[in-house]
């Protein structure tokens, strides 16, 4: 004590140097005093590095979400492993031993992982902030796998309850930022396939990424939902291995490769994520309900919701019966399909199923339905038709009102879901649907 009044000076935490500065009052967007923006470092694993807009930025925390048996610690692992410099993989769910028996079957570099497991969030702070022999830290890039069995000893509270799993990501965040290391932070997911944990986690990371795919087809996606340093509409395209995770090149290749020509209810879509557009095969089955049944209406990589509206569509505008019959439509490959672009393609693979007309495996459709059974524009105009011409599609079916004055001799555009039946040649005369 001084045992003086009105001495006490105001003092500067320097212990917060690598957090972003901030100011009291307002700055000028083009300041040539301010800060650079974050620069990506890149991962070296491209489809990666597509989803992130470059690479992941030092000091940001990233949470991968997915479900259970997916992926996503095979795709971490590989991660730590391209990654230049230390990495440190927490392991609150296995032990040391499973991880280091899972890398050498993945057979990746192991030279510059360490690995800690522990559950306690103090002791993987403490060994992230130790340095190795040599002076050097230990990790510039931080996996923590899982955040929901992580705990704060000096929290009350169960492993991934609320509160657990909010502080813990909490002082991640913290550590993250005032060290530079960058974080991710492996999730759960919940049946109805979103983030299991208070929904404020995703407000706290820089980043939201989804490991997605079916456990019964070797295709995996990765979108982000959320990312402060890049756009969050790419998409990333892996096939799981026996070696690990591979970057497909060619994704509409392989998700066509097994297409069987003139099957009924069989129809190939572009559709377009982010930068990239894929040829996907949307299929569809009818088949007649047991009577005193309710019709069955089964969508699998498909809006369930939007399947309904466009059996009603088809039903009032083309006037195609469905009443009497169970629909099963699906995207092949494992891929989950949200965009509406694929309206069409699947409005057309429903009425070539129950008319019985195969459409060619020379044409392709897309666009939009509406509930007047107008065909609407969608986004990505060129790429869709750019990527089905690849495929050597001759007869590509889109949106009449998107055309400009000389849009090909392969592109037939149309106004209505009816206009289109007839394009793909599921039936040579529209009226002819009036006697379905």
């Amino acid at each position: 004590m001084c045992h003086h009044w009105n001495c006490l000076e105001p003092a500067v935490d320097h212990g917060d140097q690598a957090r972003p500065a901030r100011s009291d009052r307002p700055v000028r967007l083009d300041d040539p005093h301010a800060a650079p923006p974050a620069r990506p470092r890149p991962t070296s694993i491209a489809e990666l590095d597509t989803v992130l807009g470059g690479g992941i930025v030092p000091g940001s925390v990233t949470l991968l979400g997915g479900a259970p048996g997916i992926g996503k610690s095979t795709l971490m692992l590989q991660l730590l492993s391209a990654w230049h410099g230390p990495t440190m993989y927490i392991a609150a769910e296995e032990s040391a031993e499973q991880i280091r028996e899972r890398a050498e079957r993945l057979d990746i570099d192991r030279s510059s992982i360490w690995v800690h497991a522990t559950t306690s969030v103090s002791s993987a702070i403490e060994a992230i902030e130790s340095h190795c022999p040599g002076g050097q830290k230990c990790a510039e890039l931080v996996v923590i796998d899982s955040i929901q069995t992580v705990t704060d000893p000096d929290l009350g509270g169960v492993s991934g309850g609320v509160a657990q799993v909010r502080a813990c990501a909490q002082r991640l965040v913290d550590v993250a930022k005032a060290s530079n290391v960058a974080f991710v932070l492996i999730g759960h997911i919940t049946k109805d396939g979103n983030l299991a944990g208070p929904s404020t986690l995703e407000h706290v990371v820089d980043t939201v990424l989804h490991f997605e795919g079916d456990h019964h087809h070797a295709l995996r996606q990765l979108r982000a939902s959320k990312h402060r340093f890049g756009p969050t509409n790419e998409l990333g395209v892996f096939e799981m291995t026996p070696g690990g995770l591979e970057a497909v090149d060619d994704p509409s290749a392989v998700l066509l490769a097994d297409r069987r020509a003139g099957i009924p209810g069989s129809v190939i879509v572009p559709t377009v994520e982010g930068r990239r557009a894929l040829v996907v095969e949307i299929q569809a089955l009818t088949n007649p309900t047991p009577p005193g049944a309710s019709a069955r209406r089964s969508a699998q990589g498909l809006d369930s919701r939007r399947l309904a509206m466009l059996l009603a569509v088809l039903e009032r505008r083309a006037r195609v019966g469905l009443g009497d019959l169970d629909v099963y439509a699906s995207a092949t490959g494992g891929l989950r399909l949200t965009e509406p672009g694929c309206d069409l393609g699947v409005a057309i693979a429903v009425a070539s199923a129950r008319l019985d007309a195969p459409v060619s495996s020379r044409v392709a459709v897309f666009g939009e339905v509406g509930l007047g059974g107008e065909i609407r524009q969608v986004p990505g105009l060129e790429r869709r038709i750019a990527e089905a011409r690849r495929l050597e599609c001759t007869r590509i079916v889109v949106p009449a009102t998107a055309l400009g004055p000389s849009p090909g001799n392969d592109i037939v555009g149309v106004h209505t879901v009816a206009q289109g039946l007839t394009a793909a040649g599921v039936t040579d005369d529209v009226h002819a649907l009036r006697a379905v």
